[in-house]
């Protein structure tokens, strides 16, 4: 004897395959929680800018950091070499140009504080020992009868970097100046580029062009469907995102080999 149509029920899944489907929706909903949370903005950059500025016998050079109209730091450079009478003169200092600005600064001389000749890699940042006043970056002088060299960057030719730190808006940033010298025919120094830190009392690499943190920053990967060798099952899903977080990286495993 045939049902009427009527008399049909209507088929229910299993209940375990409820629970399932519905722990599947909770562990979805929790991976675009957890997606959501991830992919934030990276906070602050360094600010890098090239430069080719000459410093000796240029009376005073300033220094704007960022770039907002008011000066940072200044430098004063005189360059006399007479070889008539084989004499030579050569010195450079750097100033802060605002209140709260400092310089890199070292053991002083009867003169004045030094310019620490600090190099490429270093860290620079709240633990350094910054000068608030006018530091020599060299002063070196010589004749027939002998001469004198004061701080660390005294003949010595290369390349080396200043330790700054400037105020903005009240708040502390930590950057560099990158210096070439050459000590031949006279002194000749050019200011090559500088750079600072956004991130107020964020400590700064000497030579650093980008930040680390801005452009490494982790972003959760797009989900893409499961290779086939190892299909996403229900069971999988149901069991939320640390298991698919873990089947991901067997899949990535699995690729490099």
């Amino acid at each position: 004897m045939k049902r009427s149509p009527g008399s049909r029920k209507a088929a229910s899944l299993p209940e375990l395959t409820h629970q399932r489907l519905n722990m599947y929706a909770l562990a979805a909903a929790a991976s675009g929680a957890s997606l959501l949370a991830l992919v934030q903005p990276a906070e602050g950059k360094i600010i890098y800018r090239p430069a080719n500025i000459q410093l000796m016998n240029q009376n005073q050079v300033f220094l704007d950091m960022n770039h907002d109209g008011t000066n940072d730091f200044s430098f004063y450079g005189m360059s006399v070499s007479r070889r008539s009478i084989s004499t030579f003169g050569f010195r450079l200092t750097a100033s802060p140009a605002a209140q709260g600005n400092g310089i890199w600064g070292m053991e002083s001389n009867e003169h004045t504080s030094c310019a620490a000749r600090v190099q490429k890699g270093t860290r620079i940042g709240q633990k350094r020992r910054f000068e608030s006043n006018r530091v020599v970056l060299f002063d070196w002088s010589g004749g027939p009868n002998g001469g004198t060299a004061y701080c660390p960057w005294a003949g010595k030719n290369g390349t080396a970097y200043l330790g700054l730190k400037f105020t903005v808006k009240g708040k502390t940033h930590f950057g560099w100046a990158r210096l070439k010298v050459e000590f031949f025919n006279g002194a000749g120094v050019v200011l090559t580029g500088y750079a600072y830190e956004t991130i107020a009392n964020k400590a700064i690499v000497a030579g650093a062009t980008a930040d680390a943190d801005a452009s490494s920053a982790v972003l959760s990967p797009v989900p893409r469907p499961a290779p086939a060798s190892e299909p996403v099952t229900l069971g999988t899903l149901a069991m939320g995102f640390p298991r698919i977080a873990i089947w991901r990286r067997e899949e990535s495993a699995s690729e490099l080999r």
